[in-house]
């Protein structure tokens, strides 16, 4: 993905894709699976920036909480982020190397309502993040 095109779609979330978001992001597209924070910045460095890791933590909470990104939370300690698609999906985590799976057919809508129903709720919405063991680390 260009920059012009991480600037584009941190505009149109409703982020000011300042220079330091617009590296950020573009970096996180890069990864295919999640990456912590520390991790991102590590790879940052690497490649020559000078961003310091709070820079980082802030951007990444600022895009995850524009919903630009997602933040997941099966490492014990400290989340983890993933440029995901914009569709409501869920997550299969495998714990072992941090491989993701988007999983779009949500089937949980119907079981929460029936089941918040039966208690008094009214559900707002829902995220569902899975960890396990891939086919590979087993």
């Amino acid at each position: 993905m260009r920059t012009s095109e991480v600037e584009t779609l941190l505009a149109s979330a409703g982020v000011r894709p300042t220079r330091q978001r617009v590296e950020i992001a573009a970096e996180l597209r890069r990864e295919a699976n999640d990456v912590t924070a520390q991790d991102l910045h590590a790879r940052l460095r690497k490649r020559g920036s000078r961003l310091g890791l709070a820079t980082v933590y802030r951007t990444l909470g600022t895009l995850a909480g524009a919903g630009v990104i997602d933040s997941l939370a099966h490492q014990h300690g400290e989340r983890c982020y993933r440029w995901c698609g914009a569709e409501h999906h869920h997550h299969l985590v495998c714990a072992e190397c941090h491989r993701v799976v988007e999983l779009e057919d949500c089937r949980i809508g119907p079981w929460l309502d029936d089941l918040s129903a039966e208690h008094g709720f009214a559900v707002t919405g829902h995220a569902v993040e899975v960890t396990g063991v891939c086919a590979d680390c087993r």
